[in-house]
């Protein structure tokens, strides 16, 4: 089976206010991006990576991936006007492939044996979920409409795999129709009902880096509980 990766690299930083995109910003001492890539690097059934960036930056990402003898077979493409569209791109470069990893630059702390653990479950489709230890409530116009059960709730994580096949056409399907997903796993349900997508357990070290804040926290993640166990 071959299994290909898309590597959604497309923020430019604007919650983050600062003048270069979030997944070149340090962690740990190297660009945040290095951290995923460095993994990916060391994980063979990983046959080729496309990396969706903006056009802007995709000489520097591509410097990048030489500065620091990334091996791996990777593309870098220019991204899209928002993240459903950039994923879309990213599997257009990957067509053929039998399953498909999305993942997203900006969260640097998946470790090898996540990804393995993901490559190597027996189900065709599979995401990382935690359970919400907190109230959710539904509201409507300023006002509550609905208690949720959170038992019955995940909150989802990257990275996450598809038949590659399948996923591709979900995203051409969404495009056709004009709707819009937030990520990868409910795109894929819309339009493939009847296929089973496995929830594994995520972690709470699997954090996606938007804000300042988020960066502050993974600084110390980083130097507490990362070091020497990558």
């Amino acid at each position: 089976m071959s299994t290909g990766m898309v590597i959604l690299a497309g923020g430019i930083g604007k919650r983050m206010n600062r003048p270069v995109p979030k997944q070149f910003l340090l962690l740990g001492g190297k660009p945040i991006i290095l951290h995923v890539l460095e993994k990916i690097e060391q994980i063979e059934e990983i046959e080729k990576v496309v990396i969706c960036s903006p056009k802007e930056h995709i000489e520097e990402m591509q410097k990048l991936i030489f500065n620091h003898n990334i091996q791996k077979n990777i593309l870098c493409v220019e991204g899209g006007k928002s993240r459903q569209e950039s994923t879309y791109i990213g599997c257009k470069n990957l067509k053929g492939v039998d399953s498909i990893i999305v993942h997203e630059a900006v969260r640097p702390f998946v470790s090898k044996k996540e990804y393995l653990d993901l490559i190597n479950d027996e189900s065709e489709n599979a995401i990382y979920g935690l359970d919400i230890p907190f109230t959710v409530l539904k509201q409507e116009d300023g006002y509550i409409k609905e208690n949720l059960k959170r038992d019955e709730l995940i909150n989802v994580q990257l990275p996450q795999k598809f038949n590659g096949e399948l996923l591709l056409k979900a995203h051409e399907d969404a495009e056709k129709e004009g709707l819009s997903f937030t990520e990868d796993a409910s795109l894929f349900y819309h339009y493939n009902p009847d296929k089973k997508v496995r929830v594994l357990k995520g972690s709470l070290y699997n954090v996606k880096i938007t804000t300042p804040v988020d960066l502050v926290t993974c600084e110390e993640i980083y130097k507490e509980f990362i070091v020497g166990k990558e």
